[in-house]
This record gives structure tokens, C-alpha cells and sequence, in this order.
């Protein structure tokens, strides 16, 4: 449990305010504010939207401007903004305690 405990503890030492804040392991980020959630969820509506939209296409059509050109640009205003509101990613595998 003590995984759990260090996760939480992390997640909340959150000074600067960041939306995001690095992953504790790996690459990437995980939203640690309310705003951080919100555009996670704001950016799984528009994937749920656009994947009901193109269910709706015609079998000959290729659904790349319908359903994936969108899906992409999302991709990059959600990255964008997790790069711009969130800690600088990198490497990460865990805390470094110091006793």
C-alpha cells in the first residue's frame, strides 16, 4: 500500500499548480487539478463524437476526413495543452526517497 500512499502524496505536492504533473512512472502526464480533468474528458467527448459520426458513413467512403483528421487535430490541442499546463515531461520511474 505503500505505492499507493507515495502516488497520492505526489500527486498532491502540486506548488506551481499544474493541470497536469508528470507520470510517476514512465512518459507522460496525468491530470491533477479539476481543469486537467476537464480536458480529459472534453478531449474523450470529441473521440466518442467523432466515432459515432462516422458510423453514420457510407461503406465506399474512407472516413479519414470524417472521423481521423479530427481525431488527430484533437490529439494535438489536447498534448499542446498538457505540454503547456503541465510539468515538463520526462523519464520518470518512481520517487528517489532520500533518507
Amino acid at each position: 500500500m505503500d505505492f499507493i500512499k507515495d502516488h497520492i502524496a505526489y500527486l498532491k505536492d502540486n506548488p506551481k499548480g499544474y493541470w497536469f504533473k508528470r507520470k510517476l512512472y514512465g512518459w507522460g502526464w496525468t491530470p491533477v487539478r479539476v481543469e486537467g480533468w476537464i480536458t480529459i474528458i472534453l478531449y474523450i467527448a470529441g473521440v466518442i463524437y467523432f466515432a459515432v459520426k462516422a458510423d453514420n458513413i457510407t461503406p465506399n467512403t474512407l472516413p479519414s476526413r470524417e472521423y481521423i483528421v479530427p481525431i488527430i487535430v484533437l490529439t494535438i490541442i489536447l498534448l499542446f495543452i498538457c505540454y503547456v499546463k503541465g510539468e515538463k515531461p520526462k523519464w520518470q520511474w518512481g520517487t528517489t526517497k532520500r533518507k
